[in-house]
């Protein structure tokens, strides 16, 4: 019975290409040889999901799988639109007859490595102006000991049984245009043509083992939460020697303490006394850049802000920063000594205002209801 693809994911048909992703994620962190203790049983599911995940996150193999089964994936059946507009002469000649005599054969070779992820934790800081930053991740990699072939030192791999060393396994059906051939990759040796008959002791086979491998990441300025790097050809070593696949770096920036970021904006807060804000003041305030000077009028209300140009984050896509927009709060006094109290008073006075008689109990109780 063929193999259902969406069944060994534990996803629906229906299922999007990030639920699909996440489903490999869960399947091979569960299935990984090296949580399983190379148990042959877990080992060989973990190959036929990898195999899933491959055949799904690719949208025209899945279209073919939905319409054709695993066997049409990487050979869709003659007579369909996609092998007469899409395939060629050679590929709808060889659907109908096989090759027989003509030399014509698929070109096999090892599977490229699936792709990895990781997590880089950034400052603020690194975020803005960009860093070098290493970052430390497990993956397989190409076994030093039978250097990626998997046979064991001193053997070679032989000839698949199965495919003959063609690397593909063709069917013939009856269609109502006659006999049509289909063909797909061979599932002993994974179309590689080639089976191991002593298999590497290290590797059992696979060509590869998993390592502690650490990688410098250039962070570029002006990256944010979320942000994702992809280091080519820096993922898992693909088995048998095949290619390796991506490593894809997921950027955390952690929250910083007195700034917060708005796309390439930065706010925070500048406390100010009472006086300050009525008569006018300097403050020396540090930003990313260093120290600047920021000028508070005279008659400023809390909530007034005051922009520093070009104080914010780099743009990551072309020139320019973003601005710092720095809020200013004012400050009511409180514990006033009597002497500062009497000042107030006698400001008030000047002024016209009405406020609370000096009555210790009446502010005692008024303290305390706001207190």
């Amino acid at each position: 019975m063929a193999a259902d693809y969406y069944a060994l994911l534990g996803v629906a048909p229906g299922a999007t290409d990030e639920e699909i992703k996440r489903a490999y994620r869960r399947k091979a962190r569960e299935l990984h040889p090296d949580r399983t203790g190379g148990d042959p049983a877990a080992e060989a599911r973990f190959k036929e999901v990898s195999l899933a995940y491959e055949v799904l996150r690719d949208p025209q193999r899945r279209a073919r799988y939905d319409r054709f089964g695993p066997d049409g994936v990487d050979a869709p059946p003659a007579g369909m639109a996609d092998s007469f507009f899409g395939g060629g002469f050679s590929e709808i000649f060889d659907a109908f007859f096989g090759g027989a005599g003509m030399g014509m054969r698929r070109g096999g070779g090892p599977a490229r490595g699936a792709d990895a992820e990781v997590v880089l934790e950034l400052d603020l800081s690194q975020a803005a102006f960009g860093a070098a930053r290493e970052v430390s991740v497990e993956l397989p990699v190409t076994c030093a000991t039978c250097d990626g072939s998997g046979a064991r030192p001193g053997t070679t791999a032989v000839r698949c049984p199965d495919c003959r060393g063609t690397g593909e396994v063709r069917q013939a059906r009856q269609s109502i245009l006659g006999q049509v051939v289909t063909a797909a990759p061979c599932r002993r040796c994974q179309g590689l043509g080639e089976a191991i008959a002593s298999p590497c002791s290290d590797c059992r086979g696979e060509g590869r083992s998993v390592e502690q491998r650490s990688f410098t990441v250039e962070v570029p300025a002006g990256v944010d939460q979320g942000s994702t790097l992809r280091l080519t050809g820096r993922g898992p070593a693909g088995p048998r020697g095949g290619p390796a696949g991506d490593l894809y770096v997921h950027l955390s920036v952690r929250p910083h303490p007195r700034f917060t970021r708005h796309g390439d904006d930065l706010t925070a807060v500048l406390p100010v006394s009472m006086t300050q804000a009525a008569l006018g003041a300097t403050f020396e305030f540090e930003t990313l850049d260093g120290t600047e000077t920021v000028a508070v009028a005279p008659g400023t209300q809390s909530g007034h802000v005051v922009r520093l140009r070009t104080r914010g984050v780099p743009h990551v896509r072309g020139r320019g920063r973003g601005d710092l927009l720095v809020e200013v709060t004012v400050q009511t006094p409180t514990d006033l000594t009597k002497e500062q109290e009497e000042l107030l008073r006698r400001l008030a006075a000047e002024r016209g205002e009405e406020i609370a008689p000096p009555d210790s109990g009446f502010l005692s109780r008024l303290r305390s209801a706001f207190g």
